[in-house]
């Protein structure tokens, strides 16, 4: 009878072989079929039956195994990676996955995560400049108080991505979904904006002087408190956008206000009062 038991079931996990949760379930189970298989023979069950009853009493063990295997096989991918305090400068990342990775206090200089999955993970600390995360997915990763200048996201996933504080300079975000990214106190004068889409996006105290978003789309954004001067919304859509200047208006502030250029934009009524109650140039403003 155990080696009947033992055939069926090396049938069963032969795909897995080497998994290690597989084959600590399949010891389990064959003691539990061997257990089984004396009850049924106590009962006065020929051989033949109680075998056949054993086994179909496990029910679809063959789904079960593949399911045990696919989540082993999912968390031995998710290993954090710790590259903290090192040289990596110039290193391939391209395609790798690294969730909750850590690349704090690292030289990554020039190096390539194009691709990337790095849900999660900390820079605090490193040298990022001239870093390619061209369509990597940076959700939840701090990229705060650092010198980013001369990287690139063109195509990059920025979910809740923390840019607070940091250095952007020529820095290009090109064909990007920014959702709800902090770019609070930061530098922004010689970024590169090209057709993205800003949801959520704070820029609260932050300087845009001379930026253009021309043509892009900002849904919930804040701009309070942010040096304007210069800025260029031509063509762009804002919904629900905030310009608060955190004080009494100042000669200052209106006389920024006034430099952004709104031509061909389209706003939503709420986005279109506030910046007419501060004075802006609305002359060829679409409302919808």
């Amino acid at each position: 009878m155990n080696e009947k038991l033992n055939n069926y079931l090396n049938s069963v996990f032969a795909p897995y072989d080497g998994v290690k949760s597989v084959t600590e379930l399949k010891a389990d189970l064959l003691s539990d079929l061997q257990e089984r298989f004396h009850e049924l023979k106590a009962e006065g069950k020929d051989e033949e039956t109680a075998l056949e009853m054993t086994i179909d009493s496990i029910g679809d063990i063959e789904q079960t195994v593949r399911e045990v295997a696919n989540v082993t096989r999912s968390l031995e991918r998710q290993v954090v990676t710790n590259l903290s305090a090192s040289n990596l400068a110039k290193s391939d990342f391209a395609g790798v996955t690294a969730h909750n990775g850590k690349f704090t206090s690292s030289a990554l200089r020039g190096s390539d995560f194009t691709n990337a999955d790095l849900t999660g993970s900390s820079f605090a600390s490193s040298d990022v400049r001239e870093v390619r995360f061209d369509g990597a997915n940076l959700t939840d990763c701090n990229l705060s108080t650092l010198d980013i200048a001369n990287a690139s996201f063109n195509k990059s996933i920025l979910v809740r991505t923390n840019f607070s504080k940091s250095g952007l300079n020529e820095t290009k975000f090109k064909d990007a979904n920014l959702t709800d990214v902090n770019l609070t106190m930061t530098d922004l004068r010689k970024t590169v904006f090209e057709n993205c889409t800003f949801d959520g996006v704070d820029f609260t105290s932050t300087d845009l002087t001379g930026l253009r978003f021309d043509g892009q789309t900002f849904i919930g954004v804040k701009f309070d408190k942010a040096a304007l001067n210069d800025v260029s919304f031509k063509g762009a859509t804002l919904r629900n956008v905030s310009f608060l200047s955190g004080f009494t208006l100042s000669k200052k502030y209106y006389r920024a206000i006034k430099t952004v250029c709104f031509d061909g934009a389209f706003m939503d009524k709420l986005t279109y009062a506030t910046l007419k109650g501060i004075e802006a140039d609305l002359s060829n403003v679409s409302i919808r």
